[in-house]
């Protein structure tokens, strides 16, 4: 078969060229269930045809909210083959959200997973005047089942299919995927079936996977990077299994035993620290060489110290046998990775590499490769091929700086239905991307911050706040961070820390703290020690730059909260008016 021109044409040549008994599985009760290549492309057949009998036509958009699960694929790969557009939306979104993508897009139809989705949805309906009808993947009352709608399917028009399918051309619409935003409406960037091949072939051969390997997916698939990881490994042709929940995420990795996972920083910290705490259940010599083990995993060029063997052997397998043993590799994206984690998870044999993308570059724009030489520490990687990169200075950047300005196949169609964004977003063909970067040894990508996020103290000194939370996050007593200071007289921050390493920097100190009550962050003692946390960061940074004043905050800031975009973002507008009273206090004192 020849080069996927278009993206279904990925399930086709899977079928025809190397046939995956295992191709997709998820977990129903105890039992993983799988289906094949041609199980998976019967299913899509079977959403193409009915989306035919429901009179479904060349660009008409279809939603979905849903989880991680098989008949998002065959849903996803069904409408592509009759050349309609999906419009991914994440469960976490608000009504207002849902409400202004299904009317934006004028849906015509919405597919939920479950009855938490469907709760929701069904409050908004009668808003949306384009939507046909709403079914569920899980049996819920009240709500057409996905049965009812694939009973449709006329297998007498499957030749037709085929002329459809023929009559599809690369340069089409394929997807509209409406951007978070930390202020405003979303926008629904367009996507064709190019501009997403484009990134499958960039990575094609870097990823470390090859046929029948088993690989786990969780970051949801309405999210363009998990999207377009998924087609890679149609591609491959892999043994891809869905994991029930985050919830569960430590139990599936363990009977996956995977060799590969995308994911974002986050999840890397979550089980650094884990690694970190288990630990406090030693004593003696060993809970020493544990934390001996632990301080090696920081240092760069571990592998050559002396002891490295030792506790490679006794601590690091453990902790990739944690990890189910197999992991070739790992990538993580949609926020920047700590430059220590970085350094702690290649050092134990865990091969982790940051990548750099934005949905309007379908997405990726750079990564880490895993070839030796070929990836540094704290920097996003290589440009993929292709891409042409261009750094615009401006007054603020720092000499070297400028902002990310990419040209290639990557780049959106443009914004739906807004001209003004996309005119403001695409320029003679450079995407525009926001964010300010530099190049290191000439070839190295590295982000130091946002180019809206500059801000300028009263005293008309420019700050970039996401370089100063990037590199405060590295402390292991800061879980969140967001620096603030526009148009004030110096820099400060609000900090939410890390409640487990508090706890068991207290338990050394012995004192007799209640961190179920919110005011533990009020504790003398608690404010020492983040302050010397500070001072210890503030030295790295110039005068203007040091943070002057903080204040910890006992909640973490979610998604759920507002604080966070679904794709885990500091919607800053936000926590700053939110928490206005406890900013000014610091200007006060």
């Amino acid at each position: 078969m020849s080069k996927p021109t278009r993206l279904f044409e990925y399930l086709d040549k899977q079928v025809n060229e190397q046939p995956n008994p295992k191709a997709i599985s998820f977990k129903e009760g105890n039992q993983w269930i799988s289906y094949s290549s041609q199980d998976f492309q019967n299913e899509a057949n079977r959403y193409s045809l009915s989306f035919l009998a429901n009179g479904l036509k060349l660009g008409d958009r279809v939603a979905i909210i849903a989880n991680n699960r098989p008949e998002w694929n065959f849903f996803d790969i069904g409408l592509l083959q009759v050349g309609a557009v999906s419009v991914p939306i994440y469960p976490t979104s608000s009504l207002n959200d849902f409400e202004y993508i299904m009317n934006n897009s004028e849906v015509k139809f919405l597919f939920v997973s479950d009855k938490s989705i469907y709760d929701k949805v069904v409050q908004i309906r009668q808003n949306v005047p384009s939507l046909i009808e709403i079914y569920s993947f899980d049996k819920i009352e009240g709500c057409k089942h996905v049965s009812e709608f694939l009973s449709s399917a006329n297998w007498d028009r499957i030749s037709e299919l085929s002329s459809v399918k023929d009559s599809i051309k690369g340069q089409d619409l394929a997807t509209i995927i409406y951007t978070s935003g930390t202020t405003g409406n979303p926008k629904g960037v367009m996507l064709s079936h190019r501009n997403i091949i484009f990134n499958i072939e960039a990575v094609e051969g870097i990823i470390p996977i090859k046929f029948g390997a088993n690989v786990l997916s969780f970051l949801p698939l309405c999210h363009v990077f998990e999207r377009v990881a998924t087609f890679v490994y149609f591609s491959v042709g892999v043994s891809l299994y869905y994991a029930e929940s985050i919830d569960t995420l430590k139990e599936n990795i363990s009977e996956i035993k995977p060799v590969f996972f995308t994911c974002v920083p986050r999840l890397l910290e979550k089980i650094h620290d884990g690694m970190i705490a288990k630990g406090q259940e030693l004593s003696g010599l060993k809970k020493m060489l544990y934390y001996w083990a632990v301080d090696l995993a920081h240092k760069e060029n571990a592998e050559q110290k002396l002891l490295y063997s030792l506790y490679d052997k006794l601590i690091y397998s453990k902790w990739r046998e944690a990890l189910g043993g197999n992991i070739a590799g790992i990538i993580t994206g949609a926020a920047a990775l700590q430059p220590q984690l970085d350094i702690f998870f290649n050092n134990i044999g865990i091969p982790v590499k940051e990548a750099y993308g934005m949905t309007e570059a379908s997405p990726g724009i750079a990564l880490n490769e895993f070839e030796k030489g070929k990836s540094k520490n704290g920097t996003v990687g290589l440009v993929i091929k292709n891409v042409d990169l261009r750094l615009e200075h401006r007054e603020g950047m720092e000499t070297g700086e400028g902002e990310i300005l990419i040209k290639g196949e990557n780049v959106m169609l443009g914004y739906y239905r807004n001209p003004e964004a996309t005119a403001a977003t695409i320029k003679d063909g450079w995407l525009y991307t926001g964010d300010v970067g530099r190049l290191i040894d000439n070839k190295f990508l590295k982000i130091t911050d946002r180019v809206k996020e500059l801000f300028k103290t009263s005293g008309g000194k420019y700050v970039a706040p996401q370089f100063l939370e990037n590199k405060l996050k590295e402390s292991k007593y800061i879980e969140q961070i967001i620096v603030v200071g526009n148009d004030r007289k110096f820099v400060s921050a609000l900090i939410v820390p890390t409640v487990n390493n508090f706890k068991i920097w207290a338990g050394y100190k012995k004192l007799d703290l209640d961190f179920n009550d919110p005011k533990w962050v009020e504790n003398n003692l608690i404010q020492a020690k983040m302050q010397k946390e500070i001072d210890r960061f503030n030295v790295h940074f110039n005068h203007v730059e040091k943070i002057k004043q903080f204040s910890m905050l006992s909640a973490e800031w979610t998604i759920d909260g507002g604080e966070l975009t679904p794709t885990l973002k500091l919607k800053r507008k936000v926590i700053e008016s939110k928490y206005s009273k406890m900013i000014d206090k610091m200007y006060a004192e």
